[in-house]
C-alpha cells in the first residue's frame, strides 16, 4: 500500500512539474486583453486562444475578460517570436529573445517562409559605434519573423559589459560565431539556411549610402542570394539603371566565414557616399526601415526561386 501511495506521489509530482515546463506567468496590465496579451509575447492569437483559455479559465471572466493584476499562464510554443527571434551571445554560448516591449507591435503576416533560417552577422568595420546597421539587423529580423522565418542575430555579449573585459580577439570573434552557427545549422538540418553580413565602415545615421553585395566565388546559393538581393538594391537606388553586378569578397574575416560556416554567405557593405565611389556601389537613400526591406525582398525573392526550381 505504501509503494501504490508513493508511486502515485511520485507521477503527481513529475506530472505537475511537466505541466509547469508548458507555460510561464505573466501579470495582466490596463487594457490587456487575451489577444493583445498573446501578441505581447510574440504569439499568434488566433492559434494559441483556445491553449490560453484552457490554462487560465479559473482567472477569465466572462469567458474573455482578464483581470488587472493577476498573473496568467502563457503557453512556450516553438512558433513565438521569442523562441524564432534569438539573439546569440556567441562568446557566452547563451541566447535571448531579440524582441521584447516590441512584440505587442508585430503580427504574423504569413508562412511563406516558415521552413527558412537566417543569421545575421551586424558590424561595423571602423572603431566607431554604429548604432544604423544594428538597427538595420533588428529591422530585418522582424520582417523576416513576420514572414514566417527563423532568425538568429549574432553577437559575443553585451557591449558595455565587453568593453570592461579582456577584448575578444579577431579571429575569437569569428571562431564563436563559427561555433554558434554550425551548431544551429546542424539542429535545423533540411531547412533553408543563410548567412548574411551586414557590414558598415563608419557613421551613417544621414545622407545617401552606397552598397554593394558580394558573395563567395565558391558558393552558387550564395552568389543567388547576393544577385536578388542587388537586383532588388538596383530597383530602388537613387541613379536609374546602376549598371553593376554582385562581386566576390576577398577580405580575410568574410573568407574565414565562408570556409568554415555551414550555410550559404552573402554580404552587403555600407558605406556614408562620397565622390569617390566604388564602381560596383549602388547609391541607394539613407532609411533604415526601407533597407531592411529591401533585404527581405531580396530574400523573398531568392527563397521563391529556390522553391519554383524544386
Amino acid at each position: 500500500m505504501r509503494l501504490l501511495l508513493a508511486l502515485l506521489l511520485w507521477v503527481g509530482m513529475n506530472s505537475a512539474l511537466l505541466a509547469q515546463d508548458n507555460f510561464y506567468t505573466v501579470v495582466a496590465e490596463k487594457g490587456d486583453g487575451i489577444f493583445s496579451m498573446l501578441r505581447k509575447q510574440g504569439l499568434d492569437p488566433v492559434k494559441h486562444y483556445e491553449t490560453f483559455i484552457d490554462l487560465n479559465k479559473d482567472n477569465i471572466k466572462d469567458g474573455s475578460l482578464l483581470q488587472i493584476g493577476k498573473e496568467y499562464r502563457i503557453p512556450i510554443t516553438d512558433d513565438s517570436y521569442k523562441s524564432k527571434g534569438v539573439r546569440v551571445l556567441a562568446a557566452k554560448k547563451a541566447e535571448e529573445p531579440i524582441f521584447d516591449k516590441e512584440l505587442g507591435k508585430m503580427s504574423h503576416q504569413n508562412k511563406t517562409l516558415k521552413d527558412a533560417v537566417y543569421y545575421v552577422i551586424a558590424e561595423d568595420s571602423s572603431s566607431t559605434q554604429n548604432q544604423f546597421v544594428q538597427d538595420i539587423a533588428k529591422n530585418l529580423a522582424a520582417e523576416l519573423l513576420e514572414q514566417g522565418a527563423t532568425v538568429f542575430v549574432m553577437g559575443n555579449g553585451d557591449e558595455k559589459e565587453m568593453a570592461t573585459s579582456t577584448q575578444l580577439t579577431k579571429i575569437d570573434r569569428l571562431g564563436n560565431y563559427v561555433e554558434a552557427i554550425n551548431k544551429r545549422y546542424l539542429q535545423n538540418h533540411g531547412k533553408y539556411q543563410r548567412l548574411l553580413i551586414i557590414r558598415a565602415n563608419g557613421i551613417l545615421q544621414a545622407g545617401n549610402l552606397d552598397v554593394s553585395v558580394l558573395h563567395h566565388g565558391n558558393s552558387e546559393q550564395g552568389q543567388r542570394l547576393a544577385e536578388n538581393l542587388q537586383h532588388v538594391f538596383k530597383a530602388n537606388s537613387t541613379v536609374k539603371k546602376a549598371n553593376t553586378d554582385s562581386k566576390i569578397f576577398d577580405d580575410k574575416s568574410t573568407l574565414f566565414l565562408a570556409r568554415n560556416t555551414l550555410p550559404a554567405i552573402s554580404l552587403i557593405t555600407v558605406n556614408k557616399r562620397s565622390q569617390d565611389r566604388a564602381v560596383d556601389a549602388i547609391p541607394v537613400r539613407s532609411d533604415k526601415r526601407k533597407f531592411a526591406n529591401w533585404i527581405t525582398d531580396g530574400i523573398l525573392k531568392d527563397y521563391a526561386d529556390l522553391q519554383i526550381e524544386q
